[in-house]
């Protein structure tokens, strides 16, 4: 995912200040999909001015600048979302990192990463259960933005919950395998 492809998302749904485009990143899009501070969202709104995929609807106060996304953005971000995503692509991810390191840790070590990942994972894919009911059935377009990205937020968290306590297993059963080697 990009910042640009990102913003264009939001303005997508409704246009937005640079201020309020700041604050979504700091609520549930920061929290479970991209971050992203005002330092990198400004220059970012400037470049996509530039290349004429958002324009400026009104400017207020103290320079304030409410965006929205123009018929070109719209194309761009249709071709991006229906694009699968690139192949080969350099990925990075720490969580992933840090499970290829985890061998790296003696197993009590190793079992307390684990044990955190199950438990976080289960509290946080509780509260997105619990954002998922209270939102109801999905609806199309800007109401039920958020529901299908819970929703698959939701079932990652319970992918790796029950892949945390499947290593877990795996634990238990080399230390009750190999008794000897410690």
């Amino acid at each position: 995912m990009s910042l640009p492809h990102a913003l264009l998302g939001l303005l997508a749904v409704r246009p937005r200040s640079g201020y309020e485009l700041t604050k979504a990143f700091e609520g549930d899009l920061g929290r479970y999909a991209w971050q992203a501070g005002h330092t990198s969202i400004y220059p970012e709104l400037g470049r996509l001015a530039e290349q004429g995929l958002v324009e400026v609807m009104h400017e207020g106060a103290r320079g304030s600048r409410t965006y929205a996304v123009t018929e070109t953005g719209r194309d761009e971000l249709r071709t991006w979302l229906l694009s699968p995503p690139g192949r080969g692509a350099r990925v990075r991810n720490e969580q992933v990192l840090r499970m290829f390191l985890l061998s790296a840790l003696d197993p009590a070590d190793a079992r307390a990463v684990l044990e955190r990942i199950a438990a976080g994972t289960a509290h946080e894919a509780a509260e997105l259960r619990q954002i998922r009911d209270e939102a109801g059935p999905v609806r199309p377009g800007p109401d039920g933005f958020g529901q299908l990205a819970a929703e698959y937020g939701l079932r990652q968290y319970e992918a790796v919950h029950g892949w945390a306590l499947w290593a877990l297993a795996q634990l238990d059963a080399a230390e009750t395998a190999e008794p000897a080697h410690r």
